[in-house]
């Protein structure tokens, strides 16, 4: 029989795990290194890229590389909101529960490290690619329009990410040894200090869901599709931009069908990583469903359906 643990149990675990685990950028992680251009960063289930058959390996592993430092770049924005949002909440704690407190501000401690090693990791690539890349969306700009929406909904949005980080490491970073090392390490390191982000934004979320009225909730969720509708923006931008990039360095002029195919392609790619990988994962489906009622639920599944469709279809 698996034990039950109190709401302050979880809590007093993450800092506990917290204490344990805590690494360090560049005594930890960077370790003096660089990327090795020789190999993949993201690992062929995020970046898809064996769906383009016309493309070359070396041309696969550049397009690994783009979506990569893209990847890591948008970890890096998300975690601006995550941090105001998580520093916003534990105000709730400062005169009572002492032990959540110290959760959460442990918590805000690391999404602010994570926010410092993924602006190194684009120092880093930057270093070693080809000039021309753009990182589209402003971090500051995304922070203020995502936490202009109800706190019910940035924590679930919050927890989808954080649950999605723990399936992609698990699932395809994890066991692909032909990914750069370095590349490796970073999400090895940022997926130890996740899993306990991903506790905490349960927890939080369903004290957030307890304090709503009928009428709340139902504008949290219509927050909630808002949010992902927004993330969907991003990532369209962000992924014509890196289309337009694999295009200008892969070394050889693409055929206008070629680029239209790597600019679908990357645009599906980050949608599943960002998006529909999260909508799926078990577990925030299972606390979702707790959260909502069917009417709720019917209204966030019509919203999604454009985005999991390509992903659904046989």
């Amino acid at each position: 029989m698996q034990p039950t643990f109190t709401t302050n149990d979880r809590y007093a675990r993450c800092i506990a795990a917290s204490k344990r685990i805590r690494w360090d950028i560049d005594k930890d992680v960077i370790r003096g290194r660089r990327f090795d251009l020789g190999k993949k960063f993201l690992p062929d289930g995020l970046s898809r890229v064996n769906e383009l058959e016309f493309l070359s390996d070396a041309e696969k592993r550049l397009l690994s590389q783009i979506q990569g430092r893209s990847y890591a770049n948008i970890f890096g924005l998300v975690e601006r909101f995550i941090a105001a949002k998580v520093m916003e909440v534990s105000r709730e704690h400062w005169f009572g529960d002492q032990t959540a407190l110290e959760a959460l501000v442990r918590f805000t401690d690391e999404e602010l490290k994570h926010q410092e090693l993924f602006r190194r990791i684009e120092v880093l690539t930057a270093r070693g690619m080809p000039m021309g890349y753009s990182f589209v969306p402003t971090p500051n700009g995304v922070a203020e329009a995502v936490l202009s929406k109800s706190t019910w909904a940035v924590l679930g949005l919050t927890c989808h990410i954080e649950l999605f980080t723990q399936a992609h490491y698990r699932s395809s970073i994890e066991p692909d040894e032909n990914l750069s090392e370095l590349f490796k390490d970073v999400f090895f390191y940022h997926w130890r200090e996740e899993s306990q982000h991903a506790i905490l934004d349960e927890v939080e979320w369903r004290r957030e869901n307890e304090k709503l009225s009928a009428e709340e909730r139902d504008q949290a969720v219509t927050d909630l599709i808002d949010l992902v509708g927004a993330v969907d923006g991003i990532l369209q931008a962000q992924a014509a931009a890196d289309a337009k990039y694999f295009g200008a360095i892969c070394g050889r002029s693409l055929t206008a069908a070629e680029q239209t195919r790597v600019d679908a392609l990357v645009l599906k790619a980050y949608r599943w990583q960002y998006i529909v990988s999260g909508v799926q994962d078990p577990r925030f489906q299972a606390v979702l469903g707790d959260l909502i009622d069917e009417a709720q639920g019917q209204r966030i599944g019509e919203a999604l359906t454009p985005l999991l469709q390509p992903f659904t279809a046989h």
